[in-house]
This record gives structure tokens, C-alpha cells and sequence, in this order.
């Protein structure tokens, strides 16, 4: 398969998607922060908008569907809690597979941050699309799940590859980076700081990440392993505390 992915900045921190597929030309937009700001790098490619698919229903992932509906006529795609803002055209759930030419995504429940958050992930490309589930670093604030639930979406991204590269929606790595220190003197986080610092202080992207990057090192993956969540009875419980701790954290 051929996807040529491309990310921009948009709205304060978010990362905006556009997608192609190289075979047919169709072209998706993965979430909509901002519909100005798509329509004009839809221009600056000479691309046409065939598909929308939202992650979740934050008005900063779903804000944009009716004006680029309307502005390109393209279908709308999302888990149903986005009609909390506006209608959509299908339904997708944790099971489904998008068509995008011939590029296939697999939808993969993610809920924890919102309860209908879903994943995209195209195998044959080897990339996912995680909305606020997951971040370089960190994941999403628990606004209406449960730790057992955030728990069980973020293993199914660790069970993807290693090499999988993961888009996700904004740029937070600089406050993930200070929270992770706190809880995590590894070495891999250590030597993976190197990095990720010099591309912050350059203003570059520090999107897309891997799973296999994420694993060593994001303290909400690792939380069974960290000291913070020592006494936690199961994996769930100690993700939640790591959670905890990060909502309150002040550095």
C-alpha cells in the first residue's frame, strides 16, 4: 500500500491529518480542529476531500465536520457520540474497517478520554491514528471513562508492532517530558529525553511517535513498573494512579 500522510499545525497544539491514498487518489481528513485550516492545505495539494472520520466528539476532533461537508461534500465517519455535536452519514465501531481506495483502517475502541474514542489503524502502512488516547509521552485525560477502561484501550495499541507509527493529536510532549521525569529515572526515558528536547527547542514535531518508543517510555504504559504505583493491586489500578498524579502535577 501507498499512504502519504500529511500533518500540519492547527488551532493552539493540534496536529491536523490528511491522508491519501496513492493508488485512487481518494483523500480522508482524520478529525476536524479547523476547518479553514484544512480547506486551505486541501488547496495548497490540489486535493479533493472524499471521507471525515472523527476519533471522538471534542469539538476540537469533530468542530470542522459540517463546513467541510458542505464546502466538498465528503461522507462523515465517526463513533456516534459525535452527533453530541453534529450528524454524521455512518457509524463506525470497534470492529469495523474503512475503506479509503484500497487502503484499509481497522477501527479500534480506544475509549477512556470519551467513551465512544476510537483508533484508526492501517496495518499494511503500518500506522494508527489515536485521536487523545495516546501521546509522545502521555495519554488523554480520563474525562469519562474508567481506569480499567483507559487501561484496556492503550494495551490494545501496545499490542500493535513495535515499528507502528503513532499519529497522534496534539503537541504536549514538552509538559509530558517535565511529568515523566518525576516518575521515571530510566534509563530509556533518560536517553530518550536527549532527543526529544533538542526537537522542542527547534519548534520541530515530536508526532508521529512508535509504539515501540511509547512502551519504553511513556509512564502511562509502564505505570505497573513505576515505583509511584507500587502498591496498586492490578495494572488498571496503577494506570490510574500514574493518571492521578499527572492531573495534579504542577512542574
Amino acid at each position: 500500500m501507498a499512504l502519504t500522510i500529511h500533518q500540519f499545525r492547527c488551532l493552539a497544539d493540534n496536529y491536523g491529518f490528511l491522508v491519501r491514498d496513492e493508488a485512487t487518489g481518494k483523500v480522508a481528513a482524520i478529525d476536524t480542529p479547523d476547518a479553514d485550516a484544512y480547506a486551505a492545505e486541501l488547496d495548497r495539494r490540489g486535493w479533493q476531500l472524499d471521507l471525515i472520520v472523527n476519533t471522538h466528539w471534542h469539538p476540537d476532533h469533530a468542530g470542522g465536520n459540517l463546513a467541510l461537508k458542505a464546502r466538498t461534500g465528503a461522507e462523515i465517519a465517526a463513533p456516534a457520540e459525535v452527533t453530541r455535536i453534529a450528524p454524521i452519514d455512518r457509524e463506525i465501531r470497534h470492529g469495523d474497517t474503512i475503506a479509503l481506495g484500497e487502503t484499509r483502517f481497522a477501527v479500534i475502541d480506544t475509549g477512556g478520554h470519551t467513551n465512544g474514542h476510537v483508533s484508526l489503524y492501517d496495518a499494511a502502512d503500518g500506522v494508527v491514528f489515536v485521536g487523545d488516547t495516546l501521546f509522545t509521552l502521555g495519554c488523554g485525560r480520563m474525562f469519562e471513562g474508567t481506569p480499567p477502561q483507559f487501561w484496556e484501550s492503550l494495551s490494545r495499541l501496545a499490542a500493535l508492532p513495535d515499528a507502528t507509527r503513532v499519529y497522534c493529536a496534539h503537541e504536549y510532549t514538552a509538559a509530558n517530558l517535565r511529568f515523566a521525569q518525576s516518575v521515571d529515572t530510566g534509563a530509556a526515558l533518560a536517553a530518550r529525553a536527549l532527543g526529544l528536547e533538542r526537537r522542542i527547542a527547534a519548534g520541530e514535531p515530536t508526532v508521529p511517535t512508535s509504539i515501540g518508543e511509547e512502551k519504553a517510555t511513556n509512564p502511562f504504559l509502564r505505570a505497573p513498573d513505576l515505583a509511584i504505583a507500587a502498591d496498586a493491586g492490578d495494572p488498571a489500578q496503577a494506570f490510574g494512579i500514574v493518571r492521578a498524579a499527572k492531573d495534579a502535577f504542577k512542574g
